[in-house]
């Protein structure tokens, strides 16, 4: 399945909101085949946090286990309507 939607990089655009310290790199890239966890993880090691609370669009929380590219078509999904 080479080239499939879930083999391709996902750009990840991470936002501060209230008082939660800002990353120096706020873009990166992920594979789609990755599950949101390991965007989770990644950040709690870059602001050395246990407790996180991250949405996708500001609007949901997505679960651990959703892969990068079903957020990644989410997203253009809630821009249509």
């Amino acid at each position: 399945m080479a080239g499939s939607e879930a083999e391709q990089k996902v750009v990840v655009h991470v936002r501060s909101a209230g008082n939660a310290p800002i990353l120096k790199q706020d873009k990166f890239k992920i594979s789609g085949r990755d599950k949101f966890l390991r965007v989770i993880e990644f950040l709690r090691r870059q602001l050395h946090q246990d407790t996180l609370f991250v949405y996708v669009n500001s609007s949901f929380s997505p679960s651990p286990d959703e892969l990068i590219i079903d957020l990644y078509n989410v997203r253009f999904w809630m821009l249509s309507y």
